[in-house]
C-alpha cells in the first residue's frame, strides 16, 4: 500500500494510544478488533502469528503488548479494513476530525440516502414515546451521555451532528434522560430524533416528552444490546 493510500496517521496514533494507555489493554484491543469486525484468526494471519497469541493478549494471559506490537496490530486492523473499502477508517476519521474521543462518541455516520425513522427504530429496537416533526434521518451519532456531559462544554454539542442535523442522536448510559435533553435545549437546530438507551418508557424523566414536543424532535427509548445495535447501524446505507 502506498503512503497516499495509507489510513490517516492521526487515526492510527489515536487507536494505538488508547490501547497502550488503557488500564486493561487486552479488553481495549478486543474492543477495537470487534469494532473493525475482524476475527482473531484473520488478524493473526495478517500478523503471521498464531490466533492463540491474539487470544492471550486479549484475555490477559500474555503480558500486555508494548507500543511496537500494538502499532503492528493497529496497522493490521486498518489494512484489513482498507482492503474491504475503508468504511471503518472513514467512520473513525470523522469522529477524530470532529475532535471527539471514542469513549464520548461511539459511532458517527452519514448515510448515502435518507432512511425512514421507523427503520432506525427497528435497528435500535426502540420504542417511540413522542412523534417528531420529521420522519426520516440522514445519519446518526451514538454518544455516551455521561462522558459527553462531563467533558463537553455546551457550545460543543452542535458538533455531535456531524455533517447534517437531519439525524438521530442516541444517548447511552442514560438513567432518566434529564441531562442530555436539557443539554440539547442550548443547541439550535435540533436533531430529527433522540433515542435514550438504557431505560424503559416508564423510567423516563417526567418532563422528557414535553421537551421533545416543544423542540419538535421524535423521542424514543431502548434497552437493546448496544454492541449488537452498533453492528447493525453500520449496515445502514
Amino acid at each position: 500500500m502506498t503512503d497516499e493510500r495509507r489510513p490517516p496517521r492521526r487515526t492510527r496514533r489515536r487507536i494505538a494510544g488508547e490501547i497502550t494507555l488503557s488500564s486493561n489493554p487486552g479488553a481495549t484491543l478486543r474492543k477495537w478488533r470487534t469494532d473493525f469486525d475482524v476475527s482473531q484468526t484473520e488478524l493473526a494471519d495478517r500478523l503471521d502469528v498464531s490466533s492463540s497469541v491474539i487470544s492471550d493478549y486479549e484475555s490477559g494471559r500474555r503480558e500486555s503488548p508494548g507500543i511496537g506490537v500494538v502499532s503492528r496490530i493497529v496497522r493490521a486492523l486498518l489494512d484489513i479494513d482498507e482492503s474491504r473499502g475503508g468504511g471503518r477508517i472513514r467512520q473513525y476519521a470523522r469522529v477524530i476530525s470532529a475532535g471527539f474521543e471514542s469513549d464520548i462518541v461511539q459511532d458517527l455516520r452519514e448515510y448515502s440516502t435518507s432512511i425512514p425513522l421507523e427503520r432506525f427504530y427497528e435497528v435500535m429496537d426502540a420504542t417511540e414515546v413522542v412523534a417528531g416533526d420529521r420522519d426520516h434521518v440522514s445519519g446518526h451519532t451514538v454518544i455516551n451521555s455521561i462522558e459527553a456531559i462531563k467533558r463537553l462544554p455546551s457550545e460543543e454539542f452542535y458538533r455531535l451532528y456531524g455533517q447534517s442535523t437531519n439525524r438521530a442522536l442516541v444517548f447511552t448510559d442514560v438513567t432518566r434522560g434529564e441531562s442530555p435533553l436539557v443539554a440539547l435545549r442550548v443547541v439550535n437546530p435540533t436533531p430529527n430524533a433522540v433515542v435514550l438507551h438504557g431505560l424503559e418508557a416508564d423510567e423516563l424523566w417526567e418532563h422528557a416528552a414535553a421537551l421533545a414536543r416543544v423542540d419538535g424532535f421524535a423521542l424514543a427509548v431502548s434497552t437493546c444490546d448496544l454492541d449488537a445495535a452498533l453492528a447493525k447501524l453500520r449496515e445502514l446505507p
